[in-house]
C-alpha cells in the first residue's frame, strides 16, 4: 500500500498517536471536540489512502481536495480546544506543526489536469 510510504501520511499518523493523550486533558461535557477531532483526522488520513490509490488524476484530486480540507478542520479543532484552554499554545503548535506539513505536501501531490 503505497499511502503507508507517503511523508504526509507517516505525519498525520504521528498526529493520531498524539490524539489519546490530547483528549484526555478534555474535561467531561467536551465529547463534542474529542468526536470532531477524531472524525477530521480520521477523514484526512483516510481521504489521502484512497486518492493515493486511485488511478486517474481527476479523482486523486478529489480525495486529496477532501483530505486537504479535513486537515484544516482538524486544526481548527485544535485551536478551538487551545482557546478553551484545555492545551497550551505550545503543546497546540507542536501537533499543528505536523498538520502544516502534511497539508504542504498533500498540496504537492495534486497536479492540475
Amino acid at each position: 500500500m503505497n499511502h503507508q510510504r507517503l511523508k504526509c501520511y507517516v505525519l498525520l499518523l504521528d498526529v493520531a498517536r498524539m490524539v489519546p493523550t490530547l483528549v484526555k486533558r478534555l474535561p467531561r461535557g467536551n465529547y463534542f471536540l474529542e468526536d470532531q477531532l477524531k472524525r477530521a483526522l480520521g477523514s484526512a488520513m483516510l481521504n489521502l489512502a484512497e486518492g493515493n490509490a486511485r488511478r486517474s488524476q481527476k479523482e486523486r484530486n478529489r480525495f486529496f481536495d477532501i483530505s486537504l480540507a479535513s486537515i484544516a478542520e482538524t486544526a481548527s479543532a485544535l485551536d478551538i480546544i487551545q482557546v478553551f484552554g484545555f492545551i497550551t499554545h505550545e503543546y497546540a503548535e507542536d501537533i499543528k506543526s505536523n498538520l502544516r506539513s502534511s497539508y504542504a505536501m498533500l498540496r504537492k501531490l495534486k497536479k492540475r489536469i
